[in-house]
């Protein structure tokens, strides 16, 4: 099966798709409530409501559902129509409430969301006589996560909901959706940041999983569960506690495709790079299905869309399949609406992965022909003049490497001061950049103990940045650090480089060669150099590149 079958209403459907960070919120008329679509595939998780009509049930779990799967937008549709369907069951207008909240990857909340946040809660509240004791519950949390004055800041409010969520917990243990929520509440304070760099946990991490283990014993396919337990343990020195939460992401929610995703976010931590193909190439299917079925103006889930041919091409590269990573990537422009391309701030470093495909595949060639990337495009025409840099390194052209890298260091004086990429200050990210650049070139001029040093620099640089899926940096400064140092006969070091680089990232397969390599050239652990060949050949199964090396802008030993 191709990818990406041709689907000729995309163009219509994406047209138009980003006019702002969320959607249109005004509420919903009878007439316009119609046209909200029910979607296939959205899996069989439901809560039952008091009060509403099985069609507007059917709308309630569709909602919770894509604001599972972080689609928060079309999440409010569906409870905006559920309440149009059955307006005197109060936990209907409590969805909408939960449509606006905030998430782990948006924790901000628009006046204009939180004023209809609490216009639905005021619904809620006249018809509270109606509703069950956990409904009730759950209501008189989500009065805590919002206030009259749609401005109010919202660190108190997230805080005052947590403690509230704490609470609904304690009296609904045996409620596995109360727990998630609960979970999500806690995520939120502490957004990407459950895990100190050495794997320790941060102060609340242990609740979370605390809570979320509670949730899954009994209920193992609840969609959020899953969903959460792979966020709270991916960034861990234990990913592989979140292989089963994984898998069934692969299959709860068929018709998700950030849920379907998700898998990925482990396979990756796991070395599960044909894996993380696969389930990313099904999660694009099915975000352009559910393109073509929504028919509307999309919001903030292209950012989702594009975030599945992200890794999706991080795994292409760390297994070697750089014709694929560089059609994923074509495709990503092809698929994504002109006005993400024009206006989204993360197209920019999308058009700068272009440069890193090459750059990884060692296309000298393609790269020195690039044309520069539009004037808006700041980090991507940084990123354009680094590939320059180390593609003329490689040619063993120094003097045009230096030349090189000095418009790169002028380009990045015009990078945005507070930019950020991957959930690091650009400026981190560029830093490595210029530490990588810089050995290359040393190593071209002939000076390898200070192109060592600047490596090793490049190194602890990478090492310090924040964890992101895909990574901020994504070819491992290590893969160029462990090449130089196999050149120059420095194979008990470069053996060390590339056991510390399977570490940070499982059986990758540029790694898995050189270290075979090194233990082969050093006549050191036979059986170890076999397993490791052995797995490499696996990993590599699908490749179209001949490793000589692992990194391609260095000759191979």
């Amino acid at each position: 099966m191709h990818l990406l079958r041709p689907l000729l209403c995309l163009a219509l459907a994406f047209s138009g798709a980003l006019r702002a960070a969320e959607s249109p919120v005004a509420p919903v008329s009878p007439a316009a409530s119609a046209a909200v679509p029910l979607f296939a595939g959205t899996g069989p998780h439901t809560r039952p409501v008091t009060g509403a009509s099985p069609l507007a049930q059917r709308y309630f779990d569709q909602g919770v559902a894509l604001v599972t799967n972080f689609n928060h937008d079309e999440g409010l549709r569906s409870m905006q129509h559920a309440t149009v369907l059955s307006p005197d069951a109060p936990l209907l207008w409590w969805g909408v409430a939960l449509a606006c909240s905030p998430h782990i990857n948006a924790t901000g909340v628009s006046a204009e969301r939180a004023a209809l946040a609490w216009q639905a809660l005021d619904r809620a509240d006249a018809l509270v006589a109606a509703a069950t004791p956990v409904e009730r519950a759950l209501l008189r949390a989500a009065r805590t996560h919002f206030a009259a004055d749609p401005k109010a800041p919202r660190r108190p409010l997230d805080e005052a909901y947590a403690a509230a969520m704490r609470e609904v917990w304690r009296e609904f243990p045996r409620d596995a959706d109360v727990g998630a929520w609960f979970a999500e509440a806690l995520m939120v304070l502490r957004p990407w940041d459950l895990w100190h760099p050495d794997g320790s946990p941060q102060p609340g991490t242990d609740e979370v999983i605390a809570v979320l283990d509670a949730v899954l014993r009994p209920a193992p396919r609840h969609p959020l569960g899953n969903h959460l337990a792979v966020h709270a343990h991916e960034a861990s020195a234990y990913p592989e506690k979140a292989d089963a939460a994984a898998d069934r992401l692969r299959v709860i929610a068929p018709g998700l495709g950030h849920l379907v995703h998700m898998a990925s976010h482990i396979d990756v931590r796991r070395g599960r790079w044909h894996d993380a193909i696969v389930v990313n190439q099904r999660a694009i299917e099915i975000d352009l299905a559910y393109v073509a079925a929504a028919n509307r103006k999309l919001g903030n889930y292209l950012g989702y869309m594009a975030h599945d041919y992200h890794m999706l091409c991080f795994a292409a590269m760390m297994s070697g399949r750089g014709a694929l990573a560089a059609k994923i990537m074509d495709d990503l422009f092809v698929r994504q609406p002109p006005e993400w391309q024009r206006d989204s701030a993360a197209a920019d470093g999308f058009h700068a992965m272009r440069f890193d495909v090459m750059k990884r595949f060692g296309q000298w060639d393609e790269i020195l022909a690039a044309p520069a990337p539009a004037e808006k495009l700041t980090h991507a025409r940084a990123w354009r003049l680094l590939a320059r840099g180390i593609a003329r390194a490689a040619r063993g052209d120094p003097v045009g490497a230096r030349a090189e890298q000095a418009d790169f260091v002028a380009a990045r004086a015009k990078l945005p001061p507070k930019a950020e990429y991957r959930k690091n200050p650009l400026k981190d990210v560029m830093d490595i950049a210029a530490g990588l650049l810089e050995g290359e070139i040393l190593l071209a001029e002939g000076q390898p103990e200070p192109a060592f040093a600047a490596l090793r620099e490049a190194v602890a640089r990478e090492d310090k940045l924040r964890y992101a899926e895909p990574p901020a940096w994504a070819q491992p400064v290590r893969h160029a650090l462990g090449a130089a140092l196999m050149q120059r006969l420095r194979f008990a070091e470069a053996e060390a480089v590339y056991r510390a680089d399977l570490a940070r990232y499982p059986d990758n397969g540029w790694s898995l060669y050189g270290l075979a390599r090194s233990l082969r050239l050093q006549k050191k652990d036979p059986a170890d150099a076999d397993r490791l060949e052995a797995r490499f050949r696996e990993v590599w199964a699908h490749a179209d590149v001949e490793l000589t090396s692992s990194c391609l802008c260095l000759p191979g030993q």
